[in-house]
């Protein structure tokens, strides 16, 4: 077996930047989603990278629904369900989600719901945010990645 020298390690290196980069894009744009500025879903390397999502309902012109936190955090889930539906994925597929809330406060009712969208013990990474404001003046958003 031939040694591993730093410019074996370097050549190989550079050879696994290729094969990603040469991954497919695929813009994912599912009916019923607002058409803002933005892909909603894009599928690269096996991946799904799902853009930040907030509680506006599509069938009711992106309005916010009521609820406050549990009920915003409640269609954002179901938001990404439905984008992750439309992509052939499904909520058992995430693997991160960053989570952005303007009053941190509201971290446990955020909690209560958002547990109810992963089996239990079977979570995905996290990261939260507390921010100084959302768009549409939603209390939450959320973003994933998942694997296609």
């Amino acid at each position: 077996m031939p040694r591993l020298t730093p410019r074996r390690l370097a050549l190989l290196a550079f050879g696994a930047l290729l094969t990603v980069g040469c991954a497919r894009v695929t813009h994912i744009h599912p009916g019923g989603v607002s058409n803002r500025p933005y892909t909603p879903v894009v599928r690269a390397g096996g991946f799904l990278y799902l853009a930040g999502q907030i509680g506006g309902d599509a069938s009711k012109g992106g309005a916010l629904v009521p609820g406050g936190i549990e009920g915003e955090t409640r269609q954002v889930l179901e938001n990404i369900k439905t984008l992750l539906a439309a992509s052939g994925s499904s909520m058992d597929r995430v693997v991160k989600c960053t989570v952005f809330l303007v009053d941190i406060g509201e971290w446990d009712r955020m909690n209560a719901v958002y547990r109810t969208y992963f089996p239990e013990g079977r979570y995905p990474a996290r990261t939260a945010v507390g921010v100084a404001g959302l768009p549409g003046g939603a209390r939450v958003e959320i973003e994933c990645l998942a694997k296609a």
